[in-house]
């Protein structure tokens, strides 16, 4: 061989060798394969490839954090539906009926398929498609009803003061799922986001952190036309879990003028991200407010309560929150069918502190955001059932539209909320707390 093309076929083996030593690969990788080739010829029962990989993918951050996690096609959908806060679906709200076993209507969304169709809070599905609702699960239900909008959905359905059910055709549409609650209905089954009780007090529930949350929350702020303005304002964060960071910064700067929202910090305790208010504020610094927290507050709720008690911008009402301090990225796979949500940086308060919860901290330990001094209300496990519950019939709609497009209100199957009076607020003493705090704050109480 020519000495030339010995010098170039040296020179090759050795550019292969360097660029096999700097490419990323694991040696772990081939046991990986070969246990997924013993599973799937030795195992007593047929086991798809497809499964061994979820299950491996599933395993191998279930041992990182309690946050981290795979999700299947199915699931991923799901978690992307709640983010983005539409879905193509009828627009009800469902529950299983433990009497009949059947799945009963619990409200039907304002302005979807649904409530055009008629359909009632208390209205039992016994069919679906042709499929029976008896012994279905809430999963199973869904999935049957939910679809391409644009699609009909055929539903057998028992209105509850008729004593001979239905059919209904109903044609499947985008339907937008608020995060933005107030404290009572209108007779449209709009929401009033005022406290009945004290009106000049505002009241926001928001219950998710999603895609839609901000623009929500900023239309709720807004004094409809004829009414007085509110002078103090209530937000609700209990049992809100989360969601997008990026929504929990957005909601933060509506109420601050300047000064740090949160920071975030990665591997090594490097900061990798501050966020800062703009003077984007929605309302007057002069406008006090409270903001209500539990035990499964969370996260992003977490962010907001931590930032603006830390700014003086409000107090905090109620319990100790969840005490989920990390953050977390969605990475895609497979077209963005399936995916990995892993647990990336941590996040930090304005006061310096992170309010993790470790899997081995202690009531003693400084974790989640702590209720404002003076306003720790804690519940027994009966009085958070008894709010839960209140709040859950809130939102039920009690009106529907019959055939000719007339509004009526429902022959209601639900015992109505005493919602927003002294007998409602007195069982919400959470919520009576933060209404006789601001109260005083009010001119005419000072």
């Amino acid at each position: 061989m020519p000495l030339r093309n010995l010098l170039i076929l040296i020179s090759f083996s050795v550019c292969s060798l360097v660029c096999y030593g700097k490419a990323p690969h694991n040696r772990y990788l081939p046991m990986l394969d070969r246990a997924m080739q013993l599973v799937e010829k030795y195992y007593v029962d047929d086991v798809s490839e497809r499964q061994l990989f979820e299950n491996a993918m599933k395993g191998m951050v279930s041992g990182l954090d309690q946050y981290s996690s795979y999700f299947v096609p199915e699931s991923f959908r799901q978690v992307e539906e709640n983010l983005d806060q539409q879905f193509g679906g009828i627009g009800i709200k469902v529950e299983l009926d433990q009497e009949v076993k059947r799945l009963k209507v619990l409200s039907p969304l304002v302005g979807t398929p649904a409530y055009e169709k008629g359909i009632r809070a208390g209205d039992l599905i016994l069919e679906i498609d042709g499929v029976s609702t008896e012994g279905m699960t809430l999963d199973e239900s869904v999935k049957l009803m939910r679809g391409k909008p644009g699609d009909p959905v055929q539903l057998t359905i028992l209105h509850s003061d008729e004593s001979e059910p239905i059919e209904l055709q109903v044609m499947r549409k985008k339907i937008h799922v608020s995060s933005v609650l107030g404290d009572t209905r209108k007779t449209d089954g709009s929401w009033v986001f005022r406290v009945e009780e004290e009106p000049r007090v505002a009241y926001i529930r928001l219950i998710t952190f999603g895609e839609q949350s901000t623009k929500e929350l900023q239309a709720a702020l807004q004094t409809p036309a004829g009414e007085a303005p509110y002078e103090a304002l209530i937000v609700d964060l209990r049992d809100n879990a989360g969601g997008l960071l990026a929504r929990a910064v957005e909601i933060c700067d509506l109420f601050l003028s300047s000064g740090r929202i949160v920071s975030t910090r990665t591997r090594g305790n490097v900061v990798i991200n501050t966020f800062e208010a703009k003077r984007r504020m929605a309302i007057g610094q002069e406008i006090p407010m409270v903001i209500l927290t539990n035990r499964f507050s969370a996260s992003a709720s977490e962010i907001v309560a931590a930032c603006l008690q830390d700014h003086d911008r409000a107090i905090v009402v109620g319990e100790r929150t969840w005490g989920k301090g990390t953050v977390q990225n969605i990475f895609k796979f497979e077209s963005g069918k399936s995916a990995l949500k892993l647990t990336t940086a941590s996040y930090w308060r304005p006061n310096g502190t992170n309010i993790h919860r470790l899997r081995d901290s202690t009531e003693d330990d400084d974790w989640g955001v702590r209720p404002s001094p003076g306003f720790e209300v804690k519940l027994t496990d009966q009085q958070f059932k008894e709010i839960l519950e209140g709040r859950r019939k809130r939102d039920i709609v009690h009106t529907y539209i019959d055939q000719d497009g007339k509004t009526h209100a429902a022959s209601d199957p639900f015992e109505l909320p005493l919602t927003g009076n002294a007998e409602e607020l007195a069982r919400d003493s959470q919520l009576k707390k933060a209404v006789d705090y601001l109260r005083q704050q009010l001119p005419s109480n000072n």
